[in-house]
Parts: structure tokens; C-alpha cells; sequence
């Protein structure tokens, strides 16, 4: 594909990308990184220039949730220690793994969270209160959680969010908006750990972060301002959907 063209889809998809992610609480990197290397960049380049995207969507979005009271602080620094170490840890070790099982891991990590967003158009809704207190144990458990996600997020330049909110939810039991309040403040660390770690091991493409990044400022903080007023489950199921149609779509590159 001509570069200019590649260029200019990657603009278009990465603003619709941040204006729907952003209203779940996630950067996009999920979808950042394989749609680039669809597009024809290099599997580190889209990696890294993903980190840099999750960044900013998850500043620019996060920056309306703040304002509108929806981040527990003191649960998302809860989360930073494992998320910084892993996603750095993640990010330079992520030139020295094999292209084709970067690639693999992309499918299957695509498959898995495509089946968790199409499952949740037939979740019941439920009461939300946010916890009085977290136990020592789920203190631990959250910083152990949050180096999984951080080494996940480094190596494949995701930002972590579309496993943070689930786990908020679920595990800790955090109203949806909470967690995905919360989660832009969590995916920020995350990012900025993995990009440095990617800085340190190979060069980033500053004309393309340049561009695409003016893309996702505007869309991450149209799509936090659109969840305020609306029941994103249709959407959250046509995501799934999206990321089995890039799955296989990689899958066919592989093969």
C-alpha cells in the first residue's frame, strides 16, 4: 500500500478507534496495533506508535471523567506498581520475541476479548456501589494483576484497559463507569511505561505518533464526553465483532 494512503487510513480508523474505545475506558491498542501492521508497518513500529496512542486517548478521554468525578485514585495507583514494571519490562523485551509469535499472540489475544465484549450484550445490568474497603489480599492481587497486564500491554503495545475494566468490575466490584473512569488514569502509566521501554531497545516513528496522535485527542475525548449519555452494550458487541473480523484478518497474513 503507497505510504501517503497508509497514512491517511491509519488517521481516519485511529480517531473512530478513540471515540468508541474511549467510552469503555480503554485506549484502542487492542485495535491500534493490529490495524497498523494490517496497513503495512512494521510490527515494533506499530506496537510503539500504539503505546503512544493509548497515551494520549487515555489523557484526553480521562480529563472528562475526571471532571465529571468518575476515577478513584486511590484504587488506580493501586494498580501502577505491577502496570509500570510489566509494561516496561514488556516493551524492551518486545524486539527481541519473534515476529510471527507477536502476531499469534495478536489473534488470540483479539479472539479472547472479541468473545468478551459480544458476551456482554446479553449481560443483565446489576446495582453498582462503589466498595468501602479492598481487603490486603486484594490489594496483592491487584498489583500481581496489574504486572500481567502491564507485560501484555508492553509486548503488544496495548494499553491494558479492555482487561483493567472487566477486572474493576468484576473482581474488585466497581460501578462500570468507575472502572472505566479509573481505568484511563491506569492505562496512562501503563503506556508511558511501555513506550519508554520501547525507546529503549529500538527508534519510534515521530511523523506518524504526530499525525494519528492529533486523531485521538480529539475522538478520546468526543467518545468519554458521548458516555455520559448513552448504554454503549450494542456498540460494546459490535467491537467483538470488529476484532474477530481483525483477527482473521491476521490469522490470513500469517498463513
Amino acid at each position: 500500500m503507497d505510504i501517503s494512503i497508509a497514512l491517511l487510513y491509519a488517521v481516519i480508523f485511529a480517531f473512530l478507534i478513540a471515540v468508541v474505545f474511549s467510552m469503555f475506558g480503554q485506549g484502542g491498542g487492542s485495535v491500534y496495533s493490529p490495524l497498523l501492521i494490517l496497513l503495512g508497518y512494521a510490527v515494533l513500529l506499530s506496537t510503539s506508535t500504539s503505546l503512544v496512542l493509548n497515551l494520549i486517548t487515555s489523557l484526553s478521554a480521562g480529563y472528562i471523567f475526571y471532571r465529571n468525578k468518575m476515577i478513584d485514585f486511590r484504587a488506580s495507583f493501586l494498580f501502577v506498581p505491577g502496570i509500570v514494571v510489566g509494561a516496561f519490562a514488556g516493551g524492551f523485551l518486545a524486539r527481541f520475541v519473534d515476529t510471527a509469535i507477536l502476531l499469534w499472540l495478536f489473534v488470540f489475544f483479539l479472539v479472547a476479548l472479541g468473545a468478551r465484549m459480544v458476551y456482554t450484550y446479553w449481560e443483565k445490568g446489576k446495582v453498582e456501589e462503589k466498595p468501602k474497603s479492598l481487603s490486603t489480599a486484594m490489594h496483592a492481587l491487584i498489583v500481581l494483576f496489574g504486572l500481567g497486564v502491564g507485560l501484555i500491554s508492553g509486548l503488544l503495545g496495548v494499553g491494558g484497559g479492555i482487561l483493567v475494566v472487566p477486572f474493576m468490575t468484576y473482581v474488585c466490584k466497581y460501578p462500570t463507569k468507575l472502572a472505566a473512569g479509573s481505568s484511563h488514569l491506569i492505562i496512562s502509566f501503563s503506556a508511558l511505561a511501555g513506550i519508554i521501554g520501547h525507546a529503549t531497545s529500538h527508534s519510534i516513528d515521530i511523523p506518524l505518533i504526530a499525525v494519528t496522535g492529533i486523531a485521538v485527542l480529539i475522538g478520546g475525548n468526543l467518545g468519554a464526553r458521548i458516555s455520559m449519555r448513552v448504554k454503549p452494550k450494542m456498540i460494546r458487541a459490535g467491537l467483538g465483532l470488529l476484532m474477530w473480523g481483525l483477527a482473521a484478518m491476521l490469522l490470513m497474513k500469517l498463513l
